[in-house]
């Protein structure tokens, strides 16, 4: 599958090639910055599950890419002491798929999966089971010869990850007892990663080019790591090697992201709705087609930052534009502050 505009940007939190860095990831609970509250009720989890000599309880992940749904899936099993299976519910195809991975597992092994939004209907009705009761209910044969076998498992635990908690059935997510959300990071603790990453890297850093490369990274850790390798490579070639403020601001500027973290596509995005919609309410499906980008991509990929700064309300009409996004964007702003409290059309 090629690539898509939104998963070719160096912000995009998606996983790339790129960020296969396994000694960035953190071993333990104790070594992970941010997410402090789902960090405590995972340690007492982990806790209790070895106190009681029992697996872990499935858990599901869920939140915005790039946030660390992988990593704290790792550092569970490594907590355990357990291996870690890995897979994405696109990788699943058929319920065979599913049946050869879980007969594979051993007691206490946590099977981590991916996207766990895209799995099948099929492949569903083959995991319920495996969750609730630690069986494998296969058919054997075909027509009126065919018969059900029940096959026991070893007790194992899921870990689910997905962008998507809504694409999620009922069904399914009843099943995983601990269900966390990861948000963004806030700028204490993306600057503590970058600072973390840049010794890893053996790169000198001084604490105000740390603050540079965090403030423009999205409040996501993936997308802070992949900033800090472009500007170490900016520092070698254009300075004397040692990020410092300017130099980690010369080289985002070149890659063209902002000071909020913002590239090209987010003030396009901005930019259509204010200059060719009057700043809103205009429909998702027209700001999609305007920028020939996919309407998912955008609810998915660009909307959930420019929420969360403020420079987009959501309405049942459509899409607005905030006095944050014209004073970002250096537009003159013409609307009211009510402007984000139209009344529906119905």
């Amino acid at each position: 599958m090629s690539e898509s505009p939104a998963d070719k940007r160096l912000i995009t939190g998606k996983r790339r090639s790129e960020d296969q860095e396994q000694n960035l990831r953190p071993q333990f609970l104790r070594e992970i910055i941010g997410q402090e509250r789902v960090v405590a009720n995972l340690q007492i989890l982990v806790e209790a599950a070895k106190g009681r000599k029992e697996v872990l309880d499935h858990i599901l992940f869920y939140g915005p890419p790039g946030i660390g749904k992988t990593t704290l899936s790792h550092v569970m099993a490594k907590e355990m002491g357990v291996n870690i299976r890995i897979t994405a519910g696109p990788a699943i195809e058929r319920a065979g798929d599913l049946a050869a991975i879980l007969t594979h597992l051993r007691e206490g092994d946590v099977l981590f999966i991916d996207e766990i939004h895209r799995l099948g209907k099929a492949v569903e009705e083959i995991l319920y089971p495996a969750m609730e009761d630690f069986v494998l209910d296969i058919v054997v044969g075909k027509g009126p010869a065919a018969k059900n076998v029940r096959l026991n498992l070893p007790k194992f635990t899921v870990i689910g990850a997905t962008t998507r908690l809504d694409l999620l059935t009922a069904a399914l997510r009843s099943r995983f007892g601990a269900i966390y959300r990861l948000d963004f990071y806030d700028l204490a603790a993306m600057t503590l990663i970058v600072t973390r990453a840049a010794a890893l890297f053996n790169v000198p850093l001084e604490p105000d080019g740390a603050h540079e490369i965090a403030s423009r990274a999205r409040g996501t850790p993936r997308i802070a790591l992949r900033l800090l390798k472009r500007v170490r490579d900016y520092a070698q070639v254009r300075g004397d090697g040692t990020i410092t403020k300017q130099t980690a601001d010369e080289a985002l500027d070149l890659l063209d992201v902002d000071h909020l973290g913002l590239d090209d596509i987010d003030r396009r995005v901005l930019r259509t709705i204010i200059e060719n919609f009057n700043g809103g309410p205009v429909g998702v499906d027209v700001i999609a087609a305007s920028i020939s980008e996919e309407a998912g991509t955008i609810t998915d990929v660009y909307e959930p930052y420019l929420l969360q700064l403020g420079f987009l309300n959501i309405l049942p009409r459509g899409r607005v534009a905030t006095r944050r996004a014209y004073e970002h964007l250096g537009i003159p702003y013409h609307g009211t502050d009510d402007q984000a409290q139209q009344v529906p059309l119905l």
